[in-house]
């Protein structure tokens, strides 16, 4: 729970609401290295770890029940009890790692931090990735701000969890041993940290681009009505989209929530019209397709005529149970009132939207979760982006921590590839930030609202996108993964060392 809390605050006491807290996640983190030094098997390794990762999990995506109870119809028991099975699911990759930790900690001094660290690190890298991934709640997220963020350029996420998980390493294994230098060491290595590394200095600016982000906050249970939701979308988002004057106008996800061919005669022509003249170019979140082709969920410009489709996103990484249904689960989905299908899947790198000198990379969704895929596109420099925008709707969610959670992560990618953010959500946060992942312009979530700013793109590659753009995260896994097979050769040397003592 306190995992949780520090990577959006949830209260309105104490802290903002939706606050990362740091210091907090670095604290669960030292509380959790000390129980599982308690423990005095693998088997009880395991116990904690499953019992820290599935309370951590199950109150980070507690916002799923929203979406399956409120608006999908299901039982409250059945709902309740998906979100269990889920993080307990998710939560087996951190009781193997408190498994495997358990069975080599033998080795001593600076490796055991370093084999704890490891195994963190690759339990992180497994859940983000295995199966359909899902690093939703990895700990360098509540790191956005304090001394580890000037790391994300250079280590991104995943690095910057391992970074957290060595240092409460550090801490936990002084603090049983009493040796108050080993702590002083680990507060001195965080202050240095802070100090010497900043962000911010890989990329060089571009020219100032005028945005404007619409915010309908149409109401999820009404979204989909003919009579209600979609008549108000379409007069809404069609009135901003005809009167925007910026360079770029965003729409969230599906702000359109009809097919093109199901609009009204002559809708497009009068959202688009004046944007030849005004050079305005509008990014708009609606499903493309046909029953015979088979749909997407994409993003599309308008920059002149409407029957001319001169851009195109299509979503890459799917949602399971939402965007496509995952093997033997059809009867899970039928238990949900929600109009859900398998949508066709967009290529992994898709080109950006040239946008008066800037080039805008669109993601759907969750898909800015994903940092090595975000990092593909930046494997041509000179065609990379210099602008993220992504196009979102967690009305799903209510009002709960899910939209801060996220908005924590498009920072974190902020950081990671030094580009400012555009978040367009149909609820909120709808917000724009700049590459050291500040938020500049904000709407209040949960209202109805138009937000006004000026962004710069930038130029040049971090070491994160230099090195993620070609290997992945397979550096982070060899790292990893050496860690772990030198300390069992360390473990397998004591071993017998210690035999051999016997015998004398």
């Amino acid at each position: 729970m306190v995992q949780t809390a520090s990577l959006a605050w949830p209260w309105e006491a104490f802290f903002l609401r939706g606050q990362s807290l740091w210091w907090l996640q670095a604290t669960s983190l030292v509380a959790y290295v000390i129980a599982i030094e308690k423990t005095q098997s693998t088997k009880q390794a395991g116990s904690v770890g499953l019992a820290f990762h599935a309370s951590m999990l199950s109150t980070s995506l507690y916002w799923l029940y929203i979406a399956m109870e409120t608006y999908g119809g299901m039982p409250w028991l059945l709902a309740g009890a998906a979100v269990l099975v889920l993080a307990m699911a998710l939560s087996l990759y951190g009781a193997a790692a408190a498994m495997l930790y358990a069975h080599l900690r033998r080795v001593g001094g600076a490796w055991r931090s370093l084999l704890f660290a490891a195994t963190w690190l690759l339990a992180e890298l497994a859940r983000g990735q295995w199966v359909t991934g899902f690093g939703w709640g990895a700990a360098g997220y509540a790191h956005n701000e304090g001394p580890l963020a000037g790391l994300a350029p250079w280590l991104g996420v995943y690095g910057i969890g391992f970074v957290s998980a060595l240092w409460a390493a550090v801490v936990a294994h002084s603090l049983l041993r009493k040796c108050w230098g080993q702590s002083a060491t680990a507060v001195g290595m965080l202050a240095a940290v802070w100090w010497f590394v900043t962000p911010g200095t890989f990329t060089q600016p571009g020219a100032p681009l005028t945005v404007t982000l619409l915010q309908g906050n149409i109401a999820q249970d009404e979204k989909f009505e003919s009579t209600t939701g979609v008549a108000m979308a379409l007069s809404w988002y069609g009135e901003q989209l005809h009167a925007a004057q910026s360079d770029l106008v965003l729409a969230p996800e599906t702000a359109i929530p009809l097919l093109p061919q199901q609009l009204p005669d002559g809708y497009w022509e009068s959202v688009n019209a004046p944007a030849a003249a005004q050079r305005t170019v509008k990014l708009v979140g609606i499903p493309l397709g046909s029953y015979s082709e088979g749909y997407t969920n994409s993003v599309i410009a308008l920059e002149g005529l409407p029957e001319r489709l001169d851009y195109r996103y299509d979503k890459h990484h799917l949602v399971p149970f939402g965007e496509f249904i995952p093997p033997l689960f059809k009867w899970f989905v039928r238990l949900m009132n929600i109009p859900l299908g398998d949508f066709n899947r967009g290529a992994l790198q898709q080109s950006s939207l040239p946008v008066h000198g800037a080039r805008v990379s669109p993601s759907i969704c969750f898909e800015d979760l994903f940092p090595e895929e975000l990092a593909v596109r930046f494997l041509t420099e000179a065609s990379s982006p210099t602008i993220f925008a992504n196009f979102s709707n967690l009305a799903w969610f209510g009002d709960t921590t899910a939209m801060y959670q996220h908005l924590h992560i498009s920072q974190m990618r902020s950081l990671e590839f030094e580009r400012p953010v555009l978040r367009v959500s149909n609820s909120g946060v709808t917000a724009v930030l700049d590459p050291q992942g500040r938020t500049t312009a904000v709407l209040e979530p949960l209202t109805r609202g138009v937000l006004h700013a000026t962004v710069q793109g930038r130029e040049g590659l971090t070491p994160f996108a230099r090195w993620c753009a070609r290997w992945g995260l397979w550096p982070l896994w060899m790292l990893g993964l050496v860690l772990v097979f030198t300390s069992y050769l360390l473990r397998v040397r004591k071993s017998a060392n210690a035999a051999e003592a016997a015998q004398t």
